[in-house]
């Protein structure tokens, strides 16, 4: 009598269930991956408006609204709020223009993004010199195998044979590059020069913060001198007013002369309040050149006034050469082209073999067990040390490309230093000559105020007296305040030209430089 065999379609069960639910796992997915444009605008004339929260799932997109009521605004977000007010800044000092340099390096955003990407090349640096260690890696595997056998004869009922494997390999690997023909040292140098560049453009920026807030603050300062200009304009109008009024009662002028004289009144108002404005919007670029909350409340210190130079001498070749060597930009870019030279040695030395070491050290246990079969352990280890050298043949052009791409990134740079240092040269050429031009005009305009002033006065006390017209008196308090305006504008043109001078010199190095521009 033939004995029942064992089923043994269990495995090819098992095969079945597990590649539908492969199947089905590929459908998901897959249907899960067009849903996600769902999330994009639906049409390119419809506005785009996130799905609610709390609805996963939602599919489609809420109906358009009608043409005319189309709104692409955006949710408002509660995350993004307004910077606050600098901490150390005092309400109840007024700050001059060391003060306000301070605080602009220490609160602008920009220095810490330089800072950021400093630390961050430096860092790459270090990467690279890690690369001359060993590497030496822990390793722990561990892994479970089942097997069914079928047998081709049964044996006492038993068609299959169950299998069970388990096993813990504990490793530890050593590898290490011992040679490379210099590519590692090329390129430590690369990083090194990249590094030095990423320092250099972060003093740069201090230098160029400084520059700004001082810009700003003179040409601040400029609006708030138009203001004072205003100011007096208005007070000469309306002195002109009284004497036109008191002419109408002493019947000695009429209602046209009254009447010229109140239309300026109303000019030097209007000019006062635009003025004001420049003066408030003057503030804010402070502000910003600062890199503070545009809600700051600071009181700013006037500058002194300081008594500019009649001239100043040409720039000559060895003040170029000077110059050229600290500009932070010029040496950044010098440092630019080194580290591109680097790379060139570092793609060459791929053509190169690299001979290296390895070593590792390894122990186990496993165990086989069999159904109605004892268990079979085993405990083992393995340790081993190789050198060897790997020597490239073909990679179908790759390191040909590299190598190119190195060279031609290598003349790039070059060519870019070139342009940035003539650049710079001519910068200082055209700042010291817009000094030049700047220094002038003020001293233009300084004789302009004298006579202007003199006009005035005698055009005022002549109608005052009843000699004179209220024609050329007006007249005369609008070329006063022009000239005078012209005056102001100018002095802050020279210092604004000198601030730049030295900035483009490379000497814009501290508070102290700026504040030189101010004393007297």
């Amino acid at each position: 009598m033939r004995k029942p065999r064992r089923d043994t379609s269990q495995p090819r069960r098992t095969t079945d269930r597990w590649a539908a639910m492969a199947c089905l796992a590929c459908a998901l997915m897959a249907g899960c991956a067009p849903g996600a444009l769902d999330r994009a605008p639906q049409a390119a004339s419809e506005p785009w408006s996130p799905q609610e929260a709390g609805t996963p799932g939602q599919t489609g997109a809420p109906a358009p609204p009608p043409a005319s009521a189309r709104d692409f605004g955006i949710a408002a977000n509660p995350e993004v709020t307004l910077p606050p007010a600098a901490p150390e800044i005092a309400t109840n000092r007024a700050y001059d223009l060391a003060g306000l340099i301070d605080v602009a390096q220490r609160n602008n955003p920009a220095t810490r993004i330089a800072w950021q990407s400093a630390r961050q090349a430096a860092l790459a640096s270090g990467m690279v010199e890690a690369t001359y260690l060993p590497l030496i890696t822990a390793n722990v595997i561990g892994g479970y195998q089942k097997f069914d056998n079928p047998l081709p004869v049964g044996l006492g009922g038993i068609n299959q044979i169950e299998t069970t494997t388990t096993g813990i390999s504990p490793q530890i690997a050593v590898q290490w590059l011992i040679f490379d023909f210099g590519q590692r040292s090329a390129a430590h140098d690369s990083a090194k020069h990249t590094a030095t560049a990423a320092s250099i453009l972060f003093n740069g920026l201090h230098q160029k913060i400084i520059h700004d807030v001082t810009r700003a603050y003179f040409v601040h300062d400029a609006a708030r001198s138009r203001v004072e200009i205003a100011e007096q304009t208005l007070r000469n109008s309306r002195d002109i007013l009284a004497a036109a009024e008191a002419r109408v009662k002493d019947g000695l002028g009429n209602t046209v002369e009254e009447a010229q004289a109140r239309q300026q009144v109303a000019q030097a108002q209007f000019g006062l309040v635009q003025a004001q404005g420049a003066e408030r919007e003057t503030y804010q670029m402070l502000l910003g050149a600062m890199g503070v909350s545009p809600l700051t409340k600071m009181r700013v210190k006037a500058a002194n006034g300081r008594a500019l130079p009649a001239n100043i001498g040409a720039p000559t070749e060895r003040m170029l050469q000077a110059a050229l060597a600290r500009r932070p930009d010029v040496l950044a870019s010098l440092s630019a082209m080194k580290a591109s030279r680097s790379g060139i040695a570092a793609a060459q030395a791929e053509f190169l073999p690299k001979v290296y070491l390895g070593a590792i050290a390894a122990g186990g246990n496993s165990s086989l067990s069999a159904a109605n079969l004892p268990n079979i352990a085993q405990i083992s280890s393995a340790s081993g040390v190789v050198i060897g050298a790997s020597v490239p043949i073909f990679d179908g052009g790759l390191r040909a490309a590299q190598l190119k791409t190195a060279e031609s990134l290598a003349a790039a740079s070059e060519a870019t230093f070139t342009k940035v240092r003539d650049e710079a040269a001519r910068e200082i050429v055209i700042a010291t000559e817009t000094l030049r031009s700047a220094l002038a005009s003020h001293q233009a305009a300084t004789a302009l105020v004298r006579a202007a002033q003199t006009t005035y006065d005698a055009a005022f006390s002549a109608y005052k007296m009843g000699v004179g017209n209220i024609s050329v008196a007006t007249e005369a308090d609008s070329g006063l305040l022009a000239a005078r305006q012209a005056e102001a504008e100018s002095h802050a043109a020279a210092l604004v030209a000198a601030a730049n001078l030295a900035f483009v010199l490379g000497a814009m190095t501290s508070s102290d430089v700026a504040s030189g521009l101010v004393r007297r």
